[in-house]
């Protein structure tokens, strides 16, 4: 496997991004440990959270897939250097935007975090506040580089222009919503400007939050976990949902793997992507979800997923 470099940054990590959006939800302390270890045991690095994973499951609070990682962390003194650590939040003001970088530290453990993104546009701050407290922030070393997520591609172009016309560092990446179920959100103009840039891209929801694994096929299926049961899941259950669990079907036993490991390698198989961010509840999905940076997928199985997928 060869790793690759995230935009135009020194970061560079074997092509599957872990999500932590699990921790502290539907993964434990022991086992968002155990899957860490195995994670970077496997010779992968980057790591994607946010201050705000997971404030919604019962008895959690805020930053408390952060504070997870900050555990493992202070258990694996030796490791920093081999994890690639990413989190995110919404307030981009100067002073909100300091406070947000502090409290991930502190909860992180560590004394710098390798990306830090902007989680969602924020059109009532202007970019250059944005840009220029970012920064400061890498001046001090506290972080050291930037990334965004959920923009589109005006923004960016504009968030570009703002950075130049500075001397300011401009945005290394982006996070999109993109899958096989969801190619037009971002294919098109937001594909083409991370392209202009060269920015990283590291799509979220690779596997449209679990159905393209194919464990979603009837009522029953959906009611089987916290995801199952969501508007997120329940609504690609279509005629063009189906079509694409049976187009992955078709290429999982052609190659002898996964539903899943179809789905992310079909995504790496994309010019424009670096890496999926993937998220595993037990070290038996970790590794089917790891096992895609090695699936070459050949132009004929390429194909039939584009032709199943088309919007």
């Amino acid at each position: 496997m060869d790793k690759r470099r995230l935009g135009g940054s020194d970061l560079e990590f074997l092509p599957i991004a872990l999500g932590g959006i699990v921790f502290g939800w539907t993964a434990d302390e022991a086992m968002s440990h155990r899957i860490l270890d195995a994670f970077v045991d496997a010779g992968f690095a980057l790591v994607d959270t946010a201050e705000s994973y997971t404030y919604w499951a019962p008895n959690s609070r805020w930053g408390e897939s952060e504070s997870l990682i900050g555990s493992w962390l202070r258990k694996n003194h030796g490791k920093r250097d081999r994890l690639l650590v990413a989190t995110k939040t919404t307030t981009l003001s100067r002073e909100r935007l300091r406070s947000a970088v502090e409290g991930s530290l502190a909860r992180l453990g560590t004394d710098y975090i390798d990306l830090f993104q902007s989680h969602r546009d924020d059109r009532d701050v202007p970019l250059e506040e944005t840009l220029s407290t970012y920064a400061d922030l890498i001046r001090e070393g506290k972080i050291r580089c930037i990334g965004a997520s959920n923009h589109d591609a005006a923004r960016l172009a504009e968030a570009a222009m703002v950075a130049r016309d500075n001397g300011l560092m401009p945005y290394q990446s982006l996070q999109p919503h993109y899958n096989l179920l969801e190619r037009p959100l971002f294919e098109g103009a937001l594909e083409e400007e991370c392209l202009r840039q060269g920015i990283g891209v590291l799509p979220y929801y690779p596997l449209a939050a679990g159905f393209l694994t194919g464990k979603y096929r009837s009522d029953a299926d959906f009611g089987k976990s916290i995801r199952g049961a969501s508007q997120t899941v329940t609504r690609y259950a279509n005629a063009r949902g189906f079509a694409v669990l049976e187009a992955l079907d078709a290429e999982a036993r052609k190659h002898g793997t996964s539903n899943a490991t179809v789905a992310l390698a079909w995504l790496l198989h994309s010019k424009s992507i670096t890496a999926p961010i993937v998220s595993a509840n037990n070290l038996g999905q970790l590794t089917e979800l790891l096992a895609a940076a090695e699936l070459k997928l050949d132009a004929e199985s390429l194909s039939a997923l584009d032709k199943a997928s088309a919007a």
